[in-house]
């Protein structure tokens, strides 16, 4: 282990309240693209920027179009859980994990057997009605063509935060909470540059902030301890005891 790793190792150890803050780079490591790496959903071209296609006026006057974005681009029903969520459920077992605040919408923390998960930007895998609240599944979205609608005529939404919309506020008042309690807080791949899910991470009031990103962040100056690292390799070499 290299003197970083020994240290976050130490801490772990000495924590009982570890919240863990991540992005789409927990995901990367499963094969799912990120947005703002090199060949990140942002840098690639489209017919229309991705910002918009993802954006909830374009969802609104245009479901085709971003239905078709999204069964290619947004949904990953082969990726599986690679090291990182593996090992935060671990610890979350070992009741050193309060909880897991993520950006992504994959559900691939659930996938590896975490239980308490505040989704900031909501999961792919529900989707329901906008007429009358019926759901269905990720694989009805996947099997169906052009826009997806229910037997009562309504098109399916998948519940994801579309830009322009609030992120859900019992989801975010419960990353508060356990944030605010928080020993230790562990940020691992994230840009940290998407609001208003980022400013999260300000409600930490401890001595122990640990980031652990391959790019450099906004906020790494203000960490105890930084790690410029794929986060599953990182967490690989955690012992969880």
């Amino acid at each position: 282990m290299t003197e970083a790793l020994k240290t976050l190792q130490q801490w772990v150890d000495e924590s009982q309240k570890i919240v863990f803050f991540g992005g789409a780079g927990v995901s990367t490591e499963s094969g799912i693209k990120d947005f703002r790496s090199e060949d990140g959903l942002y840098n690639q071209k489209y017919r229309w920027p991705v910002e918009q296609i993802l954006s909830r006026t374009f969802f609104d006057r245009m479901p085709e179009e971003f239905y078709r974005f999204y069964r290619d681009r947004m949904l990953c029903p082969d990726a599986r859980p690679n090291a990182a969520h593996k090992k935060l459920a671990r610890l979350e077992r070992a009741g050193k994990l309060l909880s897991v605040v993520t950006q992504n919408i994959d559900g691939l923390h659930q996938a590896a057997g975490s239980r308490r998960v505040w989704e900031l930007h909501g999961s792919v895998l529900r989707n329901y009605c906008m007429r009358c609240g019926a759901t269905c599944t990720v694989q009805d979205i996947l099997n169906s063509t052009d826009v997806p609608r229910c037997s009562c005529g309504g098109m399916f939404k998948p519940d994801v935060v579309l830009y322009e919309e609030q992120l859900d506020s019992d989801t975010v008042q419960g990353a508060v909470r356990d944030i605010s309690a928080a020993d230790l807080l562990i940020i691992g791949g994230t840009s940290l540059a998407v609001y208003p899910a980022a400013g999260l991470v300000n409600y930490y009031t401890g001595s122990r902030l640990v980031l652990i990103n391959k790019t450099p962040t906004p906020y790494d100056s203000r960490a105890d301890l930084l790690i410029a690292e794929p986060i599953g390799q990182v967490m690989e070499q955690l012992q969880v005891r």
